[in-house]
């Protein structure tokens, strides 16, 4: 089968490898239909984890159909159209009787990361009936990727972590696709003024599509005073959706006393933490790897047409062409590139 191989630092390929085999009695093989690629994936790209093994199959999104099941497998059958969760989960272990599937014992972000992942044309996946999801047939193919992995981390570590309120002022830092995700799944709970955040106009262009009331670009104004003018006390909820340091400290200047500061971006270096100041301001700081825990509940939402996700979408290209796909997601603002679709041929 042809699948996108990691060979180390900058280095990926399009490669032969063999079709993947049961292992578990609860493993099942999917037959990829269509992928995408995430930012974490350019953060292996870029040798941002040294612990990935060489020859690793990249990839943790996606949707297909069951071609093999284990014999453990209850839930799925040969011909089922499915969402591959990007956390594998036993359902068993300590942490998945909390719903912390993120850290099962035997499971977790695996997918790309520790055994092969989904830009392939086959994948095994372990614990089939906790890591698999129906799709509804009400649900466009394209659309389904999406809840892989954005749409639920964007819910759960940024909009429900940071427990979003109705009538809220909200402050989400990076119009990235985990950004639009916090930005559409926060109108869930009705707060009344969204500012977006990022320094790419046609990404905040396409937030005011998605429900921004208000867009901040940092290149060519003071983010910080920007938002002081929008909400004078600060907000209630930063959700800061990029991982690097000077979108942290913004977070920390504008929330206001009683607030809460969301951390959903991937960070690879230290950041400041202005504790001096912030320990007397009774803020709540969570951080967190998505669970997945309200992927059910989602994929009823998206069902019912709840979000436009279909405008986040922005290239298309096949799995023969996935190393071009990493080019324009590395060059994302020149390219404005928001969720790139891979398609099996």
């Amino acid at each position: 089968m042809k699948a996108l191989v990691f060979n180390g630092d900058h280095s990926i390929a399009l490669e032969e490898r063999p079709t993947p085999k049961i292992l578990k009695a609860t493993d099942a093989i999917i037959k990829v239909l269509k992928t995408t690629i995430c930012g974490t994936d350019l953060g292996i790209y870029k040798g941002k984890n040294p612990e990935i093994t060489k020859g690793r199959i990249l990839g943790h999104e996606g949707i297909g159909i069951v071609e093999e099941v284990g014999e453990s497998v209850t839930q799925y059958k040969k011909g089922d159209k499915v969402l591959i969760s990007c956390i594998t989960s036993c359902g068993s272990c300590e942490y998945c009787k909390k719903q912390l599937y993120s850290h099962c014992k035997d499971g977790g972000w695996i997918l790309g990361y520790m055994i092969d992942g989904v830009q392939a044309e086959y994948v095994r996946i372990p614990h089939a009936d906790n890591s698999l999801f129906k799709i509804p047939k009400s649900i466009d193919d394209e659309v389904a990727v999406l809840l892989s992995d954005i749409l639920p981390t964007g819910h759960e570590i940024g909009v429900q972590y940071g427990n979003v309120k109705p009538g809220d002022t909200v402050a989400i830092v990076g119009a990235g696709p985990v950004g639009m995700s916090v930005l559409l799944t926060a109108q869930l709970y009705a707060p009344a003024i969204i500012i977006m955040v990022d320094m790419d106009e046609n990404r905040l262009k396409v937030a005011k599509e998605l429900g921004a009331t208000h867009t901040v670009n940092p290149a060519v104004e003071n983010a910080v005073e920007a938002i002081h003018k929008i909400s004078k006390e600060g907000v209630d909820v930063a959700i800061e959706a990029v991982g690097i340091p000077k979108t942290w400290d913004v977070c920390q200047e504008i929330v206001k006393p009683g607030g809460h500061i969301a951390n959903v971006g991937v960070h690879g270096v230290k950041v400041d933490f202005q504790i001096q100041k912030l320990w007397i301001k009774n803020l709540t700081i969570t951080t967190g790897l998505v669970n997945t825990n309200t992927t059910p509940m989602l994929i009823k939402a998206v069902s019912s047409n709840k979000f436009d996700l279909k405008k986040m979408i922005t290239h298309r290209y096949k799995l023969s062409e996935i190393e071009k796909a990493y080019e324009v997601f590395l060059n994302g603002s020149k390219e404005k590139a928001l969720k790139i679709i891979i398609t099996n041929s």
